[in-house]
C-alpha cells in the first residue's frame, strides 16, 4: 500500500509539475529573447541621431565603437549604397526598411534588428545589426536547470508526504492483521489499540467487539457442556446403586469400579469445559508429568480389562508449547480409542521421547490396526464419534506440531504426536 500511494503521489506530482514548468521554461526562453532583442533595438536606435544628420566618417566612427562596446555586428547602409560599420549583404529585411519600414526578422545567424532612418537630403538611411544565438537564449540553460532541480525537490517532498500519510494508514492495519492472526490461534484475549483514520478506527472496534463476543459465547458453549456432562451423574448414582444392589459380590465390585471410572471422566470433562479459558502469556505444559498422570489414570481400566501398559517415559521436565488441559485431553483421546477399538486384553504402549527442544508421543496397541484415510472430524469407521483422533490433532497443530498415523511393528495402530516447543 505504502508503494502504491507513493507511486499515485509521483504520478500526480509529475503530471502537474510538467503542466506548471513545461510552459514556465517556453516562457523564460521567449523572455530572454525579448530581453536580448530590445537590447540590440536600444543601441540600434542610439545611431537615429548620427546616421540622419552626420557625414559619413562621423557615422563609421561611432558605428565602430557601438559595436565595441554591444560585441555586435552593426551596420549603416547610406542612400546612396555605401555600407559602414561590419560588412553585411543588403537582405529583404534591409531593403524593406529603406523603404520607410523598421522590423525585426529572423536570420540564419540570429534575430535580425533593422531600423528606416529618415530626414536625411539624400534618401533613407537602415541600421541593422543581428542578435546572436547565444545572446537570444544567454540564462535560459540556468534557468532551466533551476525549474527542474525545483520539480525533483517538490516530488521527493510529495513523496516524503506521501510516504509519512501511509504510515499512518499501514501501521493500523498492520496491526489488525497481527491481533486477527492472534485469534485465529486462539488467542482470544487479543486487542486492538484504536489509531489511524475514523474509518480504521471503526473496524478495530468492530474486531475487539466481535473478539469480546467470541470469548463470551465460548464461555456460554463451555457452561452448556458442563451442564450437560453434569446431568449424567443423575444415572450415575442410579447406575451405582443399582451396582449395590447386586447379590454377587464380586459383579457388584466390578460395575462399581466402571462406574467410579466413568464418573471420574464426567468430572474431568465438567472441570475441562467450565473452567478452561484463555491464558495470558505464552501456553505451556510439562509433557512427561500430564502423559504420566493420564496414563495412571487409564491403567486402572487397563487392569480391569486385562490389558498390558508398557509406559517409557523420558525423564521430565519436558515443555511443549501445548496446554495442559488440551495435552490431557489429546492423551484421553488417543488411549480411549485403544480401548473403545480394540477387543480388552490387547496390551498397548505409551512412549515419550524429547525431540528437537518439544517432545514425541507415541501411543502404539497389538490391535487390528487403523484403517487407511484421513483424519475426518465426526467420520469413523468403528461406529465412534470419530472425534478422537481430531481432537488430538487439532490440539498439536494450534502450537506447530503434527500427528502421523502409523501401522505398528505388531500390526495394530501407532499414533505418533510431535510436539512443538513453547514459543519463546
Amino acid at each position: 500500500m505504502r508503494a502504491r500511494l507513493a507511486l499515485l503521489v509521483a504520478a500526480v506530482s509529475v503530471l502537474t509539475l510538467v503542466a506548471f514548468l513545461v510552459p514556465l521554461a517556453l516562457l523564460v526562453r521567449t523572455v530572454a529573447a525579448d530581453r536580448a532583442t530590445v537590447r540590440a533595438t536600444a543601441d540600434a536606435q542610439s545611431l537615429v541621431t548620427v546616421v540622419g544628420t552626420a557625414d559619413p566618417a562621423t557615422i563609421r566612427l561611432t558605428v565602430e565603437q557601438l559595436a565595441a562596446e554591444s560585441q555586435r555586428p552593426v551596420s549603416v547602409f547610406l542612400p546612396d549604397g555605401t555600407v559602414l560599420g561590419a560588412p553585411a549583404p543588403r537582405t529583404a529585411a534591409v531593403a524593406l526598411a529603406a523603404r520607410g519600414q523598421s522590423l525585426t526578422a529572423e536570420s540564419g545567424r540570429g534575430r535580425e534588428v533593422v531600423i528606416a532612418v529618415q530626414g536625411r537630403p539624400d534618401g533613407t538611411g537602415v541600421i541593422r545589426t543581428v542578435v546572436p544565438p547565444a545572446e537570444l537564449t544567454a540564462g535560459v540553460t540556468r534557468s532551466w536547470l533551476v525549474l527542474a532541480l525545483l520539480g525533483v525537490l517538490l516530488v521527493l517532498i510529495g513523496l516524503a508526504v506521501a510516504d509519512r500519510l501511509a504510515r499512518t494508514l499501514v501501521r493500523p492495519i498492520g496491526e489488525l492483521s497481527a491481533v486477527s492472526h492472534r485469534l485465529a490461534k486462539a488467542e482470544l484475549d487479543a486487542r486492538v489499540t484504536p489509531a489511524g483514520p475514523a474509518e480504521l478506527r471503526e473496524v478495530a472496534g468492530a474486531l475487539n467487539h466481535l473478539a469480546g463476543r467470541i470469548q463470551v459465547l465460548l464461555v456460554q458453549e463451555r457452561e452448556e457442556v458442563a451442564d450437560l456432562s453434569h446431568r449424567l451423574r443423575t444415572p450415575l448414582t442410579a447406575l451405582r446403586l443399582e451396582a449395590e444392589s447386586l447379590r454377587d459380590p464380586h459383579d457388584a465390585a466390578r460395575v462399581g469400579t466402571a462406574v467410579d471410572g466413568l464418573e471420574r471422566a464426567v468430572t474431568g470433562l465438567i472441570r475441562q469445559a467450565r473452567w478452561r479459558v484463555p491464558t495470558a502469556g505464552t501456553a505451556s505444559a510439562d509433557a512427561a508429568a500430564v502423559v504420566a498422570e493420564r496414563v495412571a489414570f487409564w491403567s486402572v481400566l487397563a487392569e480391569d480389562t486385562g490389558r498390558a501398559v508398557t509406559l517409557d517415559l523420558a525423564a521430565g521436565p519436558l515443555p511443549v508449547g501445548v496446554p495442559a488441559d488440551e495435552l490431557a485431553a489429546a492423551v484421553d483421546a488417543l488411549l480411549g480409542n485403544v480401548f473403545a477399538h480394540t477387543p480388552d486384553g490387547t496390551a498397548f504402549a505409551v512412549r515419550l521421547a524429547a525431540q528437537a527442544g518439544g517432545a514425541a508421543l507415541t501411543v502404539a496397541d497389538e490391535g487390528p490396526g487403523l484403517p487407511p484415510g484421513t483424519i475426518d472430524r465426526g467420520t469413523s469407521t468403528a461406529g465412534s464419534t470419530g472425534l478422537g483422533l481430531d481432537i488430538a490433532r487439532r490440539a498439536v497443530h494450534a502450537s506447530g506440531g503434527r500427528l502421523e498415523l502409523r501401522t505398528a511393528p505388531s500390526g495394530g495402530a501407532e499414533v505418533r504426536l510431535e510436539l512443538a516447543p513453547p514459543a519463546p
